[in-house]
């Protein structure tokens, strides 16, 4: 509870830097401010009164603490990629903006009203529809926020008659209360109940950028800036799963057998879709982007085994944090080679392997990371998901994603034959800010700790 005050005393302070004139010591002022609220997350864990707040529409529980822990990190190593994006015009609307935004994205970690589902999933939003547009002078950035906001309404639009359905048959938007309704009702609950609860697991799958539901996210990713692609790919889409979670395992855990099938079908889809799709990209942000659709139907996957009483849970924190830190090393590296190539394509990578080896090394340990290559994080993410998923009766969905999986190793590994095994014709250094080597050399080494020692983030709620 704390750290989301503190977040949000930090978005106000960047409203009023430009004001008062001390915008310049913004950015170092954010970055420790990040680091505070997350020490400050933990001085409530195990709290036994589980810190409800704001007439109990916000608990912080441990499982809300340690999602919020995720994306606090990833937003400290977000912001020290992002350090050129804040020294342009309007530095401190782009602060505010992406502040308020990780607001949003801590308010759907620790909802416990649809209320707030609702308003974390708006005021998460409504910011990243603005800064998916924030080059506006490229066409494709304002296609792209255009295009994040229009289908973003859409789905939002589904969200709120799916909760109103909700609230028509238990009468209560508390999610306690919806959930000893199901308990019950024994199965006997009207039929719009059921079709609320698959309306709201469309609109959760768009947030998700699940298949079907995930045309936007290429369009939307590519025109982005770099730097917000990397938040919409880490700290939006860890947020949305905290809130997925929190919704199909505890209150609709009990009526899976009407969502599970659904479910299903739309992993088979992201798998399927996804990974034959980005097997045909040349440009490495839209092969990212795809990538991203694969990794969302995994951690789908974990929400599908509905694993009592906490492997589905460990599962998706361990995936969340795996998948956001060899994103950011990833995206540190396409970031720093588009901006001397001015090119996002495969082919900017050839000969990287001789230019910068260590740029390289780190870009090889991530796409590994994200292929599931032992002994990266990635592999032990795909291994604690398919233990959870072999005691179900969706074993059928293991054979799909390890062949979807065998797809992914391909198109991974044509960025590594380019780095390695292409020559560029270009004799120019790559420049890098130390800053990035510094991030790149420390998310590597986070990949390759949790990667080797898994337990120690897998077994926090035993």
């Amino acid at each position: 509870m704390k750290g989301l005050f503190i977040i949000g005393a930090l978005g106000i302070l960047a409203m009023l830097a430009e004001i008062f004139k001390f915008k310049k010591v913004l950015y170092p002022l954010v970055l420790v401010g990040i680091l505070g609220a997350y020490a400050a997350n933990f001085t409530e864990w195990n709290n036994t009164l589980n810190i409800p707040a704001f007439s109990n529409m916000i608990m912080f529980d441990n499982v809300a603490l340690v999602f919020s822990g995720v994306i606090l990190i990833t937003a400290f190593f977000w912001f020290i990629l992002a350090n050129d994006y804040f020294e342009h015009d309007h530095i401190t609307d782009h602060f505010a903006l992406v502040l308020f935004s990780l607001v949003g994205a801590l308010m759907l970690t620790s909802f416990s009203n649809m209320t707030t589902l609702f308003l974390g999933v708006e005021i998460l939003s409504i910011p990243m529809y603005v800064l998916a547009a924030s080059q506006k002078r490229l066409v494709v950035s304002n296609e792209a926020g255009f295009k994040y906001l229009i289908m973003g309404s859409f789905a939002s639009g589904f969200l709120l008659f799916g909760i109103a359905l909700i609230y028509g048959a238990t009468g209560s938007f508390d999610l306690m209360e919806i959930r000893s309704y199901i308990s019950q009702s024994n199965g006997n609950m009207p039929a719009f109940f059921y079709a609320g609860v698959v309306i709201i697991l469309a609109a959760m799958s768009f947030k998700v950028s699940a298949a079907p539901f995930h045309f936007w996210a290429p369009d939307v990713y590519e025109g982005s800036p770099t730097v917000i692609t990397t938040l919409m790919i880490t700290i939006v889409k860890t947020a949305a799963f905290a809130a997925f979670m929190h919704l199909f395992l505890v209150v609709f855990g009990k009526v899976n057998d009407v969502w599970g099938m659904v479910l299903a079908c739309i992993i088979a889809l992201s798998l399927v879709i996804s990974n034959v799709t980005a097997a045909t990209q040349t440009n490495v942000k839209r092969l990212l982007a795809y990538s991203s659709i694969s990794h969302a139907a995994f951690m789908l996957m974990a929400i599908l085994a509905n694993s009592r009483p906490w492997g589905s849970i460990n599962s998706v924190l361990y995936y969340t944090l795996a998948y956001s830190i060899s994103s950011i090393t990833a995206f540190t590296v396409l970031y720093n080679v588009a901006k001397n190539k001015n090119s996002e394509e495969i082919s900017a990578f050839n000969g990287l392997g001789k230019k910068h080896p260590l740029m390289a090394l780190c870009m090889v340990i991530a796409l590994f990371s994200l292929a599931g290559i032992p002994v990266t994080a990635g592999f032990f993410a795909k291994y604690y998901v398919f233990s959870v998923l072999v005691g179900t009766a969706f074993k059928w969905l293991m054979v799909i994603a390890i062949l979807a999986s065998l797809v992914g190793v391909y198109y991974y590994f044509k960025i590594i034959i380019a780095m390695y095994f292409k020559h560029d014709e270009s004799h120019e250094p790559i420049k890098i800010e130390f800053s990035h080597v510094l991030l790149m050399i420390i998310t590597t080494l986070v990949t390759l700790a949790i990667g080797i020692v898994p337990g120690y983030i897998v077994e926090i709620f035993g």
